[in-house]
C-alpha cells in the first residue's frame, strides 16, 4: 500500500498566481497533444503489448494542503457552497496523472478515478471531522481490461474520460465512457483487476459526436424521479457556439436533450445530487478568458427529451482561484448528512499543471 507524506500547509498567495500562469501554458499544450501513448514498461508485464499488464501497481502520493479557494483571500463561502479545503497531489510515478473522472463512495473516503489512457486509480481520502481533506492514502493503479482481455492503454481504444457508479438489484457497476472511439463500458464494483469491461449498447447518434469532444460527462441516477437513467453530456457540440448534446439512456423518459453552452465553457463531468437534481462541471480555456471552472445545477424535472436546459450557476471561478483543468466531480453524503462535492483536476501529465482535489459543502 502507498504511504502519503504530509507537507506543511500552503497559504495561497503569490505562489498560487505563479502556478496559475504556468497552467495557461500547460493546459494549452495538454489540450493540443495527441492521445498519450502506452505507459513505460513495468517489469511484471514485459511480454504484454504496450508494456503494461493486468496487475495492480502501488503508487505513492504526497499531498500539500490548500486552505483557501480564492488566492490571497480567506472567505470560504461562495453562494450555496462552502469550501472545506483541498489538496495538491504529487507523485513521481508516471501511472498517476491525466485523471479525468471521479467516483467517491462510502463515507466519502473511498475514491475511484480514471486516467484518460485507460487506468483505474483507487485510493483512500483521509479527512478531518469538518470534512477537510488531509491526505490520500493506499493509492494503487490498475489497467482497465477491454472485452478481449487486453488493457485499453495498450491498444488505443480512445480516451477514457468519465466514470459513474450505477447501483442495481443485480449488483453495482462502474460505467466508463471513451471519446475519439465513442463507446461506453461497464464493470462490476468493487473492482476486480482480472475482470474485463463489457460494452454497453448506446444510441447510434453517440457515434456521431465530435472526435475529441465526445462523452466527457456521465452520471447515473440511482434514486429520485430519473432513477435508472444514465445521463451522458458531450464536451461540446458540432461547432464552438452550438449547445452541448445530451442523452437520457434508459430510465423513465429516454431521449435526447441539449445543454445551453455559454461563455466558452465545455462540459467535463456530471453527478446527481441526493434529491435527484444534476450537477454539471464545466471548464473554460481561451486566450481571452484564461482558465475557468463552473458548476451548474439542473432540476430533475428539466431533464426531458427535446429540452434545452440552462440551469442555475452555483459557482464560477477563474485565474484568482485554486483551480486547474477541472475534469472530475463526485457527490456523497457526509456523516452528518451534508451534501459534499469533490472535484479533481486533470494535469495532462504536464509539469506545468497540477492535480488538485477540492471539496465543497452544498447548503440548500
Amino acid at each position: 500500500m502507498a504511504a502519503v507524506r504530509r507537507a506543511r500547509p500552503r497559504r495561497c498567495g503569490r505562489s498560487g498566481s505563479i502556478a496559475h500562469g504556468a497552467v495557461l501554458v500547460g493546459l494549452a499544450l495538454g489540450l493540443a497533444l495527441a492521445p498519450v501513448p502506452g505507459l513505460a514498461p513495468a517489469p511484471a508485464a514485459a511480454d504484454t503489448p504496450g508494456g503494461i499488464g493486468p496487475d495492480t501497481v502501488p503508487v505513492e502520493i504526497r499531498a500539500r494542503p490548500i486552505e483557501t479557494f480564492r488566492i490571497g483571500r480567506d472567505d470560504q463561502r461562495f453562494g450555496k457552497l462552502t469550501f472545506l479545503g483541498g489538496l495538491e497531489l504529487f507523485s513521481g510515478n508516471r501511472h498517476m496523472g491525466g485523471l479525468s473522472g471521479l467516483v467517491v463512495t462510502g463515507d466519502g473516503g473511498d475514491l475511484v478515478a480514471i486516467a484518460d489512457n485507460g487506468l483505474w486509480l483507487q485510493a483512500r481520502i483521509e479527512s478531518a471531522a469538518d470534512g477537510r481533506p488531509l491526505a490520500v492514502r493506499d493509492a494503487r493503479v490498475t489497467p482497465m481490461l477491454g472485452p478481449d482481455g487486453v488493457p485499453l492503454v495498450n491498444v488505443g481504444r480512445g480516451d477514457t474520460e468519465a466514470v459513474t457508479l450505477r447501483r442495481g438489484a443485480g449488483g453495482n457497476e462502474l460505467v466508463v465512457s471513451t471519446e475519439r472511439d465513442h463507446r461506453v463500458y461497464a464493470v462490476p464494483f468493487p473492482l476486480d483487476p482480472g475482470v474485463r469491461l463489457r460494452e454497453l449498447a448506446m444510441p447510434p447518434a453517440i457515434r456521431g459526436l465530435r472526435h475529441n469532444k465526445g462523452m466527457e460527462a456521465i452520471a447515473a441516477a440511482n434514486d429520485g424521479p430519473l432513477a435508472g437513467t444514465l445521463v451522458i453530456i458531450a464536451e461540446r457540440g458540432p461547432t464552438f457556439t452550438d449547445d452541448m448534446p445530451g442523452f437520457l439512456i434508459d430510465g423513465p423518459r429516454p431521449g435526447r436533450f441539449t445543454v445551453a453552452r455559454s461563455d466558452a465553457f465545455d462540459a467535463t463531468d456530471a453527478a446527481f445530487l441526493p434529491d435527484g437534481d444534476l450537477l454539471l462541471l464545466e471548464r473554460r480555456f481561451t486566450l481571452r478568458h484564461g482558465i475557468g471552472m463552473r458548476l451548474r445545477r439542473f432540476a430533475a424535472e428539466e431533464l426531458r427529451p427535446g429540452a434545452r436546459i440552462v440551469g442555475e450557476v452555483l459557482l464560477e471561478a477563474g485565474f484568482t482561484a485554486q483551480i486547474d483543468n477541472m475534469e472530475g466531480l463526485a457527490v456523497h453524503r457526509g456523516a452528518d448528512g451534508a451534501t459534499i462535492l469533490t472535484l479533481l483536476s486533470d494535469d495532462n501529465r504536464s509539469i506545468l499543471q497540477r492535480t488538485l482535489l477540492l471539496r465543497f459543502r452544498l447548503d440548500d
